[in-house]
């Protein structure tokens, strides 16, 4: 056992595991994937040279991860209240004591400034669209519509889709359509993947009177949401002409399988949290292979 293990409640010593837990490290990576394929399509359509703009591309990165990282863990001080009533989040260092508020807003806007320094040394527009991207995440859902609206989702989704943006700008200094693109691509991925979490954990919401809509409207009704999103992914593949026929092709029939799945839904004998742990993992291989599928096709045409 390291002496990270044993320090004391409230020290600000955390072992990795629980940074990442204050980070939410998962959340993060998860957002670097679209942040990448962003920064090497506009290497890849502008014509940029590969080589020239690796150091770009590794300070964007790092720069998102900081300001990703340390907006949720502002998120996560401010969610100490209501993280202490649900079970799932009992083992978050705020919840347990593990930091102190104090370390917690020191570490946060720690992370956000560097994060910020760095995009801001790419250009303006890249730390100017991630800070945007940080505000809004706190403000407009950390701390307004995720206790006062069942639409807190889709706010979220606003600031959770920069990171393509941020990507593309800060190779190109201004945006394109095909940037816009990307962001529609994550920003309607992010309502079906969150809510298929909510259904998972609605009682837990309920329980912190968080107006999550499985939690307030019901299954059905979030159901109804969710295919909403899923069929406004559909066209999404086509405003990426410039990646050819086979991209749109592919990227179609991964939509479609989607929603195939998502029909799945009005079975009888349908399990709704089994449904929901379906569509939950479904989100998270679409969004890796989505994106993967953009740096491919992208790089098989560079070449």
């Amino acid at each position: 056992m390291s002496k990270a293990d044993v320090a004391s409640p409230a020290t600000g010593r955390l072992t990795y595991r629980e940074f990442k837990e204050i980070i939410k490290l998962g959340l993060v990576q998860g957002n670097l994937i679209p942040a990448f394929a962003g920064a090497w399509l506009a290497v890849v359509m502008t014509q940029h040279a590969f080589l020239s703009s690796i150091l770009q591309i590794i300070i964007t990165l790092i720069g998102s991860a900081l300001i990703m990282g340390g907006a949720c863990a502002v998120n996560n001080y401010y969610d100490q209240d209501i993280d202490k009533i649900m079970p799932s989040k009992q083992n978050r260092p705020t919840v347990n004591d593990r930091i102190s508020g104090r370390h917690l807003v020191v570490l946060s806007f720690g992370m956000i400034i560097l994060g910020e320094v760095l995009l801001f040394m790419i250009n303006i527009p890249a730390g100017v669209i991630g800070l945007a991207g940080v505000v809004g995440y706190i403000s407009l859902y950390s701390i307004w519509s995720k206790r006062h609206t069942t639409w807190n989702t889709v706010v979220g989704s606003f600031p959770g889709a920069v990171p393509p943006l941020i990507g593309w700008v800060a190779i190109d200094g201004h945006l394109s359509v095909m940037a816009w693109a990307l962001f529609l691509v994550v920003f309607c991925w992010q309502p079906v993947h969150f809510y298929a979490l909510a259904i998972k954990r609605k009682e837990e919401y309920a329980m912190a009177s968080i107006p999550m809509l499985p939690s307030v409207k019901g299954f059905k009704r979030t159901r109804i949401g969710m295919f909403i999103w899923l069929v406004a992914l559909l066209p999404l593949p086509f405003l990426m002409q410039d990646l050819g026929i086979t991209f749109m092709v592919l990227a179609t029939l991964l939509n479609i399988g989607w929603i195939i799945l998502g029909f799945t839904s009005f079975k009888a004998s349908t399990k709704e949290v089994k449904w929901a742990t379906l569509m939950f993992v479904y989100s998270l291989n679409y969004l890796v292979l989505f994106f993967a599928l953009v740096v491919v096709v992208s790089l098989i045409k560079m070449i």
